[in-house]
């Protein structure tokens, strides 16, 4: 019997649980599927994996083995990361697909004069690329870094070369980065990488993010590592929904409909629609017919029809990006060469 290990970071996230519930329902029913999922604290952890096997139950029904298991992490801390990689390290031989679906954020609310002007005068613009929602500047995390840089882009990208040996191992092993629609090359200044001084960080980490695959989607070739870098459209997202209230929340959603309506390709609504594309890249994709310097995007038709569509990406600064990633990467290696002590070692006396 065939055994599939995924991994997705940010499970209890509206994408993360539509990527795992598109794994039950997309893996072969008669394998043994090991789905490991990410959280900050033990009952997060405990709530999705319920949440999950609540969905196999009532809507997939797997006949083969299905187990879960959880690593809990913390992507703006550099501890729990080596921490985390190391406990995979230790239960697991290999890992088969990981999600790197990290969407921390810092938002502070919406500007509702701004939006209110936006979805009036370019409805359709205004729930696509939405420049009204207002994020805090600066924010550093306790490790000194730029939160979002770190929680976004290092921090996942980090902790893919700790457990990269495991994803070797498999044969095929695939990391599916998880980009934004919003990631265009103006969210990001080559003198703030950190996304210190923009306004907008989250964008700016995703254009990061998209560069920094494709400085380094070959060289994880390299190691026997098939990387894509994917982004799920425009969805109902959990960071996004905690800034409006119940009419507000019901205006989006209608605009998000209106918007697929009119001919939107990218208003995918639920996180099983927005997660098509990551899937693709993880089951599906094809290193040898599929460039891996593509932008792979989940897309939903007027009539609900989903596919995955492809667009180029400006490289501009690209290699400066892995340039400066690696010499940080080089700094933590560093800082954290002791952090992981044996602690079950015997003494044994003559």
């Amino acid at each position: 019997m065939s055994h599939k290990i995924a991994l997705i970071l940010g499970t209890n996230s509206n994408l993360g649980l539509g990527i795992a519930y598109r794994l039950l329902e997309t893996v072969d029913p008669t394998s043994r599927l090991t789905l490991i999922v990410t959280s900050r604290t033990l009952p997060r952890a405990r709530e999705t994996i319920d949440k999950i096997k609540e969905h196999n139950a009532q809507n997939v029904k797997r006949s083969g083995i299905l187990e879960f298991d959880y690593v809990l992490v913390d992507f703006s801390n550099m501890v729990s990361i080596l921490c985390a990689s190391y406990d995979l390290k230790k239960q697991y031989t290999q890992i088969d697909y990981v999600f790197c679906n990290a969407a921390h954020g810092v938002y502070k609310g919406i500007d509702w004069i701004g939006a209110t002007k936006a979805i009036i005068k370019r409805p359709i613009d205004a729930v696509t690329n939405p420049d009204y929602k207002i994020q805090r500047v600066g924010v550093k995390s306790g490790d000194g870094l730029g939160v979002m840089f770190q929680a976004n882009v290092f921090g996942p990208y980090y902790f893919i070369n700790l457990i990269s040996t495991l994803l070797a191992n498999s044969k095929d092993g695939r990391v599916v980065w998880i980009s934004s629609l919003m990631s265009a090359p103006k969210f990001l200044s080559f003198g703030d990488l950190q996304l210190l001084k923009t306004d907008e960080p989250y964008e700016g980490s995703k254009r990061l993010l998209n560069l920094l695959h494709l400085a380094t989607f070959e060289s994880f070739r390299k190691r026997g590592i098939t990387t894509y870098i994917t982004h799920p459209g425009i969805f109902v997202s959990a960071n996004w929904v905690a800034s409006l209230n119940v009419l507000a929340n019901w205006g989006m959603l209608m605009l998000f409909y209106l918007a697929r309506a009119l001919g939107s390709p990218w208003h995918n609504i639920s996180g099983e629609n927005a997660s098509t594309a990551p899937i693709f890249a993880a089951l599906e994709a094809d290193p040898v017919s599929d460039s891996q310097a593509l932008f792979y995007g989940s897309s939903t038709s007027v009539n609900g029809t989903t596919s995955v569509k492809t667009e180029e990406i400006d490289g501009t600064g690209a290699e400066d990006v892995r340039a400066y990633i690696n010499a940080l990467s080089k700094e933590w290696d560093e800082k954290l060469k002791d952090q992981i002590v044996e602690t079950r070692v015997a003494h044994l006396k003559p």
